[in-house]
């Protein structure tokens, strides 16, 4: 692939996908713009500015570099669609004509949030105005070793903990997830459609349990708890009411099936397979192996 004139807008660039995709385009030929809030000027490096979506006055100077394509990973806001929705208006005016979402497999098109901001940009570009694609990925393989509560309980407790019962998902790479990205940022042919990001094995959280117990060679146990149970856990770890309730809401709908669900896509997409989990738990492994 070759190298690409204008460089590409990462917002959330140095986030668990979003930090994937920079790499992954700078090992390619291309200029990243990494934006997040945590660039601040004190600790800047090459090719970053500050970004943060509440603060309409930092969206202006990832522009002076004047990108093409915007990859949009949105504020931890159930209200978030909204300033992204005048964000892409406010990037197209600056001449960005290239979008690409990160949503999650479980918000459809006009749907809460994530989903309105897709509706958006589908609409958009039904009436040609500009390039597009939504990134759904299912849950990230990556939660288990960079999630504080996932790594403390699996390393202190050998436990791991959710509402999900015997439900199965198809954990996916975060790597796996940003190669897709970074198609959808550069295909010369436009997306203009959704990905339903997926990795390669159903396994319920009982399964992951069996994988770690194999991988760190001691018993990890999956605990099953009620969704009020998970509520409650995620707000003893500093969570708020509204995004506990909605993550035990979310385990609910994994163990009546809702992630219960394959596909090609990452293959189709990259040319490469996508990542078992097994594989990225032994890459992993010494975070949870006690000091």
């Amino acid at each position: 692939m070759s190298s690409s004139s204008a460089p590409i807008l990462i917002l959330g660039g140095t986030g668990t996908v979003g930090s994937r995709i920079a790499s992954q385009l700078s090992s390619q030929g291309f200029t990243p713009i990494i934006a997040s809030r945590s660039n601040g000027s004190s600790d800047r490096q090459p090719n970053s500015v500050k970004f943060d979506w509440l603060d309409s006055t930092t969206w202006s100077e990832p522009f002076s570099r004047a990108p093409k394509s915007v990859y949009l990973i949105g504020p931890p806001s159930l209200e978030g669609d909204k300033p992204m929705i005048e964000f892409i208006d406010y990037a197209r005016s600056r001449g960005a004509t290239r979008f690409v979402l990160q949503s999650a497999s479980s918000i459809e098109a006009g749907g809460p949030t994530m989903g309105k901001v897709h509706a958006y940009l589908r609409e958009l570009g039904q009436r040609g105005e500009v390039e597009w694609a939504v990134l759904r990925p299912t849950w990230f393989q990556n939660n288990f070793s960079e999630h504080g509560h996932h790594v403390r309980s699996i390393r202190d407790e050998s436990k791991i903990y959710s509402a999900t019962g015997d439900g199965k998902i198809p954990w996916v790479s975060a790597d796996d997830i940003a190669a897709v990205a970074v198609r959808a940022l550069t295909s010369e042919d436009p997306p203009n459609t959704e990905y339903l990001v997926l990795g390669p094995e159903l396994l319920s959280y009982g399964e992951i349990a069996e994988i770690l117990s194999e991988v760190l060679g001691r018993k990890i146990v999956h605990v099953d708890m009620s969704a009020t149970e998970l509520q409650q856990r995620h707000r003893d770890f500093g969570m708020p009411e509204e995004w506990a309730r909605m993550l035990s809401a979310m385990d609910t709908s994994i163990k009546f099936g809702a992630e219960n669900r394959t596909n090609d896509v990452v293959f189709s997409v990259t040319g490469a397979a996508p990542r078992r989990f097994k594989d990225y738990a032994q890459s992993v492994r010494d975070v949870w192996v006690k000091p």
